[in-house]
This record gives C-alpha cells, sequence and structure tokens, in this order.
C-alpha cells in the first residue's frame, strides 16, 4: 500500500488525463447523458464484485451511505455531466478546460473555509504559478470563433467545477472512514441519480462504433474504476488542497497525448507552461504536510 500511496499521484494524472481522449473518441456517436448512464450503469455491478471479494465492511448507518451517494452525485454525476452536455453542445474543449482549470483554486478556498486547512503563502504562489502555465498550455486551444461558448455552456462547465471542488471536500469530511471500494460502489448510485433524469430528455439514438466501444471500455475500467479509486485514495491520504493541484497537471499531460495520438501542435509557449505547471505542483507536493483535519469522524 505504500508503494501505491507513492505511485498513485502520477498513475491517476495519466488515468484522468485519458478521460478528455476517451470522451473524445465516444462524443459523436452518443449523447451526453446516455454515454455517461451507460457507463455508470456497466461500472457498477464490476465495483460491486470487487467491493463483496475485497470489502471487508460495507457502510451500514444511512448517514454513511448517505454521504456516498451525495459525493458520487457531485464529482460524477455533476462534474462529468455538465462538462460532457457542454461540449456536446459546441464548445471548445480549450475552453472548457480553463473553466474546469479552476478547480484547484476552488478546492483549495473550500478547504481552507470548510475543513480548515492549512494553507501556506508558498502553496498559494505555486497554484498562482500552475495557473498561469495552465493558460500558456490551454491558450492556443481557446478559441472564439465558434457558436459553442455561450451564457448555457459557461454555467454548465463552471456548475461542473463547483461540483467537483465541493464533492471533494464533502468526501474529505464525511467518508474518511468508510472503504474506499464499498465508497465507491454507492457514488455511482448517485451518479446514476443525477444522469438517468437527463437521459431521459435525449433520443437514445445510438452508434455502435468501434472508437465508442473502445472508449466506453476504457472509461469504464481506466476512469471509473481505477483513476476514482486512487483518487478517493489521495484525499484520503493527504490535504485536500494538495490533491487538488494534481488536476493542474491533467491538460498538460492530455496535450501531450494529443501531440502523438491526434498529431496536434505543441508550441514552445506551450512546453513552457508545462514546465510551469509541473514545477508548481511539485512544489506544492513538495511542501506538503499532515493536513490539521486528519481526525475527523465519519
Amino acid at each position: 500500500m505504500n508503494f501505491l500511496t507513492k505511485a498513485a499521484p502520477i498513475i491517476f494524472v495519466l488515468l484522468w488525463s485519458t478521460g478528455f481522449i476517451g470522451s473524445k473518441l465516444g462524443a459523436p456517436y452518443i449523447e451526453p447523458w446516455a454515454f455517461l448512464t451507460i457507463r455508470f450503469i456497466v461500472v457498477l455491478p464490476i465495483l460491486f464484485v470487487l467491493a463483496l471479494l475485497l470489502t471487508r465492511k460495507w457502510p451500514t448507518s444511512p448517514s454513511a451511505i448517505l454521504h456516498c451517494i451525495v459525493i458520487g452525485m457531485l464529482v460524477h454525476g455533476v462534474y462529468l455531466g455538465g462538462v460532457f452536455w457542454a461540449i456536446k453542445q459546441g464548445m471548445p474543449a480549450g475552453a472548457s478546460s480553463i473553466i474546469v482549470g479552476l478547480q484547484p483554486v476552488l478546492t483549495a478556498f473550500m478547504a481552507v473555509l470548510l475543513l480548515k486547512e492549512s494553507v501556506s503563502g508558498k502553496h498559494w504562489i505555486s497554484m498562482a504559478i500552475g495557473a498561469t502555465g495552465l493558460v500558456l498550455v490551454l491558450g492556443p486551444k481557446f478559441d472564439l470563433s465558434g457558436t459553442g461558448i455561450t451564457p448555457a455552456t459557461i454555467a454548465a462547465a463552471f456548475v461542473a467545477v463547483v461540483g467537483i471542488s465541493f464533492g471533494t471536500v464533502y468526501q474529505k469530511r464525511f467518508a474518511q472512514n468508510v472503504d474506499l471500494l464499498a465508497a465507491t460502489t454507492w457514488q455511482y448510485v448517485g451518479a446514476l441519480l443525477v444522469t438517468v433524469p437527463f437521459s431521459l430528455f435525449e433520443t437514445w439514438q445510438i452508434t455502435w462504433s468501434g472508437e465508442l466501444i473502445f472508449a466506453m471500455v476504457w472509461l469504464v475500467l481506466g476512469l471509473s474504476v481505477g483513476a476514482i479509486l486512487l483518487l478517493m485514495l489521495l484525499i484520503r491520504e493527504g490535504a485536500v488542497s494538495q490533491v487538488a493541484s494534481l488536476f493542474y497537471l491533467v491538460p498538460v499531460a492530455t496535450a501531450v497525448e494529443s501531440y502523438f495520438l491526434f498529431e496536434e501542435t505543441l508550441s514552445y509557449v506551450q512546453i513552457g507552461g508545462m514546465v510551469l505547471v509541473i514545477s508548481a505542483v511539485l512544489t506544492i507536493r513538495g511542501s506538503a504536510g499532515k493536513p490539521r483535519n486528519r481526525r475527523l469522524q465519519a
């Protein structure tokens, strides 16, 4: 477990960044809420079986189960639903990424206000440097020429960011002592409570192409199982504000992956921005201390 804890940040960033790649592959063949609903329906029995085999103790109190469901609604339903919907409505991926890039700062503010975490001045400066680097990385992808940047898509992307930021803090506060597999299983029940009602307003016209099937399999196994369990582990083991800083690295990893997979360009400005982001995150992670709320009970 000690090795996994140390390797978890790198593995998480690599897995989470591929979510944008998988979404890009699958989006042309299916509507966003239907996509997420099918994804969560498929992942739920997988996690349930794993939890039955590996979990020592399931949450039994109604409050513990409810907390897990609320986390799932926020982290999976609201976040992914908002981002998928905004992109499907035509919002450029670069624009949505910049809005989603607010997440580390917003989460840090919430951690200070709601969890009373101690965030040093060095941490805030590093966050600002990381944000600057993120703008340099994503700036060339920002496109105002299309019609996809509307009040509705901006609001959807912003609601998504608030959802995952608050969900991360909520998980740290109320679900610390629940088994990871059991908690994540209940989270996807919560996620379906968000996606199913919205999917009923869609046509459910699906083209089962090879790209969609590959994207669905990868998003289920790599993201909904692997990355989410790692995220829950990271939140449990460290301060929320420091875990949130890892999300700065996700667009960097996605840009590199897109360079190799989709032949997208990388300018010297973007590479410089990547250096800033990586330096900022390493500084934040290097100055990690024990969070003050370590003994909070679920």
